[in-house]
């Protein structure tokens, strides 16, 4: 099973547009996308934990309590519409009216989200023409697809899309994704925006369980800069019209769907942590031999979080004294003279510990191998059989600039 190009319009009955209201400024590429379905959807999503909640976060919140179908999802980027009070939660409703009066749906059926700054109110008039504008331009086109995800950018340097094909009691069903998210990224659910469309008929129960049980090794698992948003979403819509028996519970379907669903969050979370703000390398930390699931993710992320390591990694440094030390501030407990590290890239693999004792290694291979784009930092513990992977990327000069000029 892999993930393929394609994006939000790849499974049956999905439309999608993104276009230009002016809500970012000029030259700073398209702000507002929809994403509508011929059917109603079921949907499930999850959001940031911040205690401090923007009015979209707020809004779906309450939609997706009363557990009725979805018809589609609006969102922007440039104004987080956070912190903005009740002319914050009232500016959300009005947003999903627009898109429900354009579409001919009830507004109990739109499901909202923002990105950018926080604290700053909506552009009202903008926004509500730039939805108008989307409704009309809705389309099934991969085309249409890739502009909604442009849409969604903020400081991100690439859209991040992908679609997966999978067989399901004999009906081919298809899923596709896109996402943003560059800093502010660490776990606690969901650290950015992803909006998940497939055509499979699945129960809302299987649908939250499949998503819920993805997130912990996808989403949850990925770090740029240890901060959370206020706006972190991520949300499937399940419309069924690939026309493959509903999936109602646990079995050979729920499963292979299930794996689907994972195998393209883990692709948008991995290019979440590769396009994290400033960065030129995307940095995997495997975690094998632990005691349990639950301790090798956490000794995971630690690594891929610390600050160090980060750096490191980003001088190309063969600094395994801060892996290390980074797994011994994770609260897990393991024996640390049973650990081995490896740094491994394209360019080859290098040991730089051995059951507890560090080893010798060429300096210069080190920094070939720590020079790649892609580096695994490869740790085992030797305390039992459990495993977890976490993403990151290293920390540059560039995160700084692009974070002391954000707002403007």
């Amino acid at each position: 099973m892999q993930v393929t190009a394609g994006g939000v319009t790849s499974p049956r009955g999905f439309r999608a547009a993104g276009v230009y209201a002016g809500i970012k400024a000029a030259g700073r590429g398209l702000d507002v996308a929809v994403v509508a379905s011929e059917a109603p959807c079921t949907a499930a999503a999850m959001f940031t934990r911040n205690l401090v909640k923007a009015a979209p976060v707020l809004w779906s919140q309450r939609l997706l309590a009363l557990g009725k179908p979805v018809r589609a999802v609006v969102a922007n980027s440039g104004n987080a519409n956070a912190c903005t009070g009740q002319r914050g939660l009232e500016d959300a409703v009005h947003m999903g009216e627009a898109v429900a009066e354009a579409l001919g749906v009830g507004a109990d059926e739109v499901l909202v989200a923002s990105t950018g700054v926080i604290g700053v109110p909506l552009p009202m008039e903008r926004l509500t023409r730039g939805i108008a504008d989307a409704c009309q331009q809705l389309s099934v086109s991969p085309e249409a697809g890739a502009a909604a995800a442009e849409a969604i950018r903020t400081t991100d340097t690439f859209a991040k899309t992908g679609a997966v094909t999978v067989e399901l009691d004999g009906c081919r069903v298809t899923l596709g994704g896109m996402a943003k998210g560059s800093g502010m990224i660490h776990p606690n659910m969901a650290t950015m925006l992803a909006f998940i469309t497939t055509d499979a008929a699945i129960s809302r129960e299987c649908l939250e369980a499949a998503l819920r049980e993805s997130v912990i090794d996808s989403y949850n698992q990925i770090t740029v800069d240890g901060d959370t948003s206020t706006n972190d979403t991520v949300v499937v819509l399940a419309n069924g019209l690939a026309g493959n028996p509903q999936i109602c519970g646990r079995g050979p379907a729920y499963e292979r769907f299930k794996e689907a669903l994972h195998e393209l969050n883990v692709h948008l979370a991995k290019q979440i942590a590769r396009d994290g703000e400033g960065a030129t390398k995307l940095l995997e930390v495997s975690v094998r031999g632990a005691r349990d699931t639950e301790g090798a993710r956490r000794l995971a992320r630690a690594v891929v979080a610390s600050n160090l390591v980060k750096a490191a990694m980003f001088g190309a440094d063969a600094n395994w004294g801060r892996v290390l030390a980074a797994l011994g501030n994770a609260g897990v407990a393991f024996q640390p003279e049973h650990v081995r590290i490896q740094f491994v890239s394209a360019a080859g693999r290098v040991h730089v510990m051995e059951d507890g004792e560090p080893l010798p290694f060429d300096e210069d291979v080190a920094r070939r191998v720590l020079s790649e784009p892609e580096i695994l930092v490869h740790v085992d513990l030797g305390d039992g059989a459990a495993e977890a992977r976490a993403w990151g990327c290293d920390l540059t000069y560039e995160y700084v600039r692009i974070n002391g000029e954000y707002r403007s």
